[in-house]
Protein backbone atom coordinates (compact mmCIF):
# COMPACT_ATOMS: atom_id res chain seq x y z
CA UNK A 1 0.00 0.00 0.00
CA UNK A 2 1.24 3.41 -1.30
CA UNK A 3 1.47 6.22 1.56
CA UNK A 4 -0.54 8.55 0.24
CA UNK A 5 1.39 11.70 1.80
CA UNK A 6 4.71 9.89 0.17
CA UNK A 7 2.70 10.28 -3.01
CA UNK A 8 1.57 13.95 -2.67
CA UNK A 9 4.94 15.23 -2.08
CA UNK A 10 6.09 12.75 -5.21
CA UNK A 11 3.25 14.65 -7.23
CA UNK A 12 3.79 18.40 -5.93
CA UNK A 13 7.86 17.75 -7.07
CA UNK A 14 6.99 16.64 -10.55
CA UNK A 15 4.29 19.67 -10.66
CA UNK A 16 7.03 22.30 -9.37
CA UNK A 17 9.42 20.82 -11.40
CA UNK A 18 7.01 21.21 -14.84
CA UNK A 19 6.41 25.04 -13.20
CA UNK A 20 10.84 25.72 -13.51
CA UNK A 21 10.56 26.58 -17.16
CA UNK A 22 13.60 28.15 -16.42
CA UNK A 23 15.54 25.24 -16.42
CA UNK A 24 17.65 26.26 -13.39
CA UNK A 25 18.63 23.87 -10.76
CA UNK A 26 16.34 23.34 -7.80
CA UNK A 27 18.58 24.76 -5.17
CA UNK A 28 18.84 28.68 -7.73
CA UNK A 29 14.96 27.88 -8.39
CA UNK A 30 14.29 28.16 -4.70
CA UNK A 31 16.80 31.15 -4.32
CA UNK A 32 15.09 33.10 -7.14
CA UNK A 33 11.93 32.58 -5.28
CA UNK A 34 12.87 33.38 -1.93
CA UNK A 35 12.84 29.58 -0.13
CA UNK A 36 16.03 28.10 1.22
CA UNK A 37 18.09 26.54 -1.48
CA UNK A 38 17.70 23.02 -0.04
CA UNK A 39 15.46 20.95 2.38
CA UNK A 40 18.22 18.41 3.60
CA UNK A 41 21.75 19.24 3.85
CA UNK A 42 23.82 18.59 0.81
CA UNK A 43 27.40 19.14 2.75
CA UNK A 44 29.01 19.45 6.08
CA UNK A 45 28.72 23.21 5.53
CA UNK A 46 25.31 22.77 5.60
CA UNK A 47 25.47 21.92 9.18
CA UNK A 48 27.42 24.05 10.37
CA UNK A 49 25.69 26.80 12.72
CA UNK A 50 27.03 29.89 10.53
CA UNK A 51 25.35 28.59 7.83
CA UNK A 52 21.94 28.11 9.82
CA UNK A 53 22.16 31.49 11.57
CA UNK A 54 22.83 33.15 7.97
CA UNK A 55 19.43 31.36 6.50
CA UNK A 56 17.01 31.53 9.41
CA UNK A 57 18.68 35.62 9.06
CA UNK A 58 17.29 35.42 5.21
CA UNK A 59 14.17 33.40 5.49
CA UNK A 60 13.00 33.26 8.62
CA UNK A 61 10.76 31.21 10.70
CA UNK A 62 10.10 29.36 7.41
CA UNK A 63 13.72 27.79 6.89
CA UNK A 64 13.17 25.67 9.86
CA UNK A 65 15.87 26.51 11.68
CA UNK A 66 15.27 26.48 15.65
CA UNK A 67 15.98 30.46 16.33
CA UNK A 68 17.68 29.68 19.40
CA UNK A 69 20.85 28.96 17.63
CA UNK A 70 21.18 32.53 16.91
CA UNK A 71 22.11 33.36 20.08
CA UNK A 72 25.87 33.00 20.47
CA UNK A 73 27.04 30.17 23.07
CA UNK A 74 29.01 30.60 25.93
CA UNK A 75 32.08 29.50 24.74
CA UNK A 76 31.36 32.79 21.80
CA UNK A 77 30.71 34.97 24.31
CA UNK A 78 34.05 33.68 26.23
CA UNK A 79 36.16 34.13 23.05
CA UNK A 80 35.02 37.33 21.98
CA UNK A 81 35.80 38.97 25.29
CA UNK A 82 39.06 37.69 24.97
CA UNK A 83 39.37 39.04 21.33
CA UNK A 84 38.08 42.56 22.61
CA UNK A 85 40.64 42.57 25.25
CA UNK A 86 43.56 41.79 22.93
CA UNK A 87 41.97 44.25 20.25
CA UNK A 88 40.63 47.33 22.43
CA UNK A 89 42.94 46.99 25.17
CA UNK A 90 41.77 50.71 26.17
CA UNK A 91 39.14 51.72 28.18
CA UNK A 92 36.85 54.42 26.04
CA UNK A 93 37.94 56.83 28.87
CA UNK A 94 41.63 55.95 28.38
CA UNK A 95 41.42 55.86 24.72
CA UNK A 96 39.58 59.51 25.19
CA UNK A 97 42.96 60.59 27.52
CA UNK A 98 44.91 59.55 24.91
CA UNK A 99 43.64 60.88 21.74
CA UNK A 100 43.49 64.26 24.02
CA UNK A 101 46.71 64.19 24.62
CA UNK A 102 47.96 63.66 20.74
CA UNK A 103 45.81 66.21 20.41
CA UNK A 104 47.48 68.52 22.57
CA UNK A 105 51.16 67.41 21.44
CA UNK A 106 49.87 67.63 17.34
CA UNK A 107 48.54 71.34 18.75
CA UNK A 108 52.04 72.23 20.52
CA UNK A 109 53.81 71.04 17.21
CA UNK A 110 51.55 73.26 15.17
CA UNK A 111 52.58 75.96 17.68
CA UNK A 112 56.08 75.82 17.79
CA UNK A 113 56.12 75.78 13.72
CA UNK A 114 54.09 78.78 13.39
CA UNK A 115 56.57 80.35 16.05
CA UNK A 116 59.79 79.31 13.71
CA UNK A 117 58.20 80.84 10.91
CA UNK A 118 57.36 84.39 12.69
CA UNK A 119 60.52 84.57 13.87
CA UNK A 120 62.55 83.82 10.50
CA UNK A 121 60.48 86.40 8.79
CA UNK A 122 61.61 88.29 11.55
CA UNK A 123 65.15 87.83 10.82
CA UNK A 124 64.10 88.43 6.95
CA UNK A 125 65.22 91.65 6.68
CA UNK A 126 68.50 91.51 8.32
CA UNK A 127 68.97 88.80 6.12
CA UNK A 128 68.16 90.88 3.05
CA UNK A 129 70.57 93.84 4.56
CA UNK A 130 73.38 90.95 5.11
CA UNK A 131 73.12 89.60 1.23
CA UNK A 132 73.00 92.92 -0.11
CA UNK A 133 76.39 94.23 1.64
CA UNK A 134 78.09 90.71 0.64
CA UNK A 135 77.12 91.92 -2.92
CA UNK A 136 78.18 95.22 -2.46
CA UNK A 137 81.55 93.99 -0.63
CA UNK A 138 82.04 91.38 -4.18
CA UNK A 139 81.48 94.16 -6.65
CA UNK A 140 83.83 96.53 -4.57
CA UNK A 141 86.68 93.84 -4.99
CA UNK A 142 86.02 93.28 -8.30
CA UNK A 143 86.36 97.04 -9.09
CA UNK A 144 89.08 97.43 -7.29
CA UNK A 145 90.89 94.62 -8.61
CA UNK A 146 90.37 95.90 -12.21
CA UNK A 147 91.51 99.39 -11.06
CA UNK A 148 94.37 97.61 -10.31
CA UNK A 149 95.05 95.58 -12.96
CA UNK A 150 94.61 98.80 -15.26
CA UNK A 151 97.32 100.63 -13.39
CA UNK A 152 99.82 98.14 -13.69
CA UNK A 153 98.54 98.08 -17.21
CA UNK A 154 99.65 102.16 -17.48
CA UNK A 155 102.99 101.57 -15.80
CA UNK A 156 103.72 99.16 -18.42
CA UNK A 157 103.29 101.42 -20.65
CA UNK A 158 105.09 104.06 -19.88
CA UNK A 159 108.10 101.78 -18.68
CA UNK A 160 108.27 101.22 -22.56
CA UNK A 161 107.89 105.14 -23.31
CA UNK A 162 106.34 104.06 -26.64
CA UNK A 163 102.70 102.71 -27.35
CA UNK A 164 102.96 98.45 -27.06
CA UNK A 165 100.02 96.22 -28.14
CA UNK A 166 99.26 94.78 -24.74
CA UNK A 167 99.31 91.03 -26.43
CA UNK A 168 102.67 91.87 -27.29
CA UNK A 169 104.91 89.42 -25.41
CA UNK A 170 107.12 91.77 -24.14
CA UNK A 171 104.31 93.52 -22.87
CA UNK A 172 103.08 90.65 -21.45
CA UNK A 173 105.92 89.38 -19.66
CA UNK A 174 106.79 92.91 -18.46
CA UNK A 175 103.09 93.11 -16.85
CA UNK A 176 103.60 89.27 -15.49
CA UNK A 177 106.84 90.73 -13.43
CA UNK A 178 104.80 93.62 -12.02
CA UNK A 179 101.96 92.00 -10.70
CA UNK A 180 104.69 89.39 -9.42
CA UNK A 181 106.52 92.30 -7.67
CA UNK A 182 103.11 94.37 -6.56
CA UNK A 183 101.89 90.60 -4.88
CA UNK A 184 105.23 90.67 -3.10
CA UNK A 185 104.90 94.18 -1.38
CA UNK A 186 101.22 93.62 -1.23
CA UNK A 187 102.51 90.09 1.40
CA UNK A 188 105.43 92.08 2.65
CA UNK A 189 102.41 95.26 3.39
CA UNK A 190 100.50 92.73 5.15
CA UNK A 191 103.30 91.06 7.61
CA UNK A 192 104.80 94.23 8.78
CA UNK A 193 101.03 95.10 9.93
CA UNK A 194 100.88 91.70 11.79
CA UNK A 195 103.76 91.80 13.51
CA UNK A 196 102.79 95.56 14.55
CA UNK A 197 99.89 94.31 15.84
CA UNK A 198 101.41 92.11 18.04
CA UNK A 199 103.97 94.24 19.02
CA UNK A 200 101.21 96.79 20.54
CA UNK A 201 99.52 93.94 22.08
CA UNK A 202 102.76 92.80 24.05
CA UNK A 203 103.34 96.52 25.29
CA UNK A 204 99.60 96.68 26.36
CA UNK A 205 99.52 93.36 28.31
CA UNK A 206 103.13 94.65 29.86
CA UNK A 207 101.52 98.11 30.98
CA UNK A 208 98.57 96.04 32.30
CA UNK A 209 101.38 93.86 34.01
CA UNK A 210 102.91 97.15 35.42
CA UNK A 211 100.00 98.45 36.43
CA UNK A 212 98.64 95.76 39.06
CA UNK A 213 102.43 95.08 40.57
Amino acid sequence: MIDDTEDAKAREAEIEMKRNISRLSSAHYNIINDRKPYEEPKSLAHLTVKYNRKIYGKYGIASGVNPNICWPTKQEIADKKEFESVAFPYTIKEMMETAAENRRQQNLKIELREKDVAAKFAKLDQWKKELNSKIAKKAAEVQAAKQKKERLVEEVRRHFGFTLDPRDERFQEMLAKREKEQKKQEKLAKREAKEKNMIAKLQQQNIEINEKS
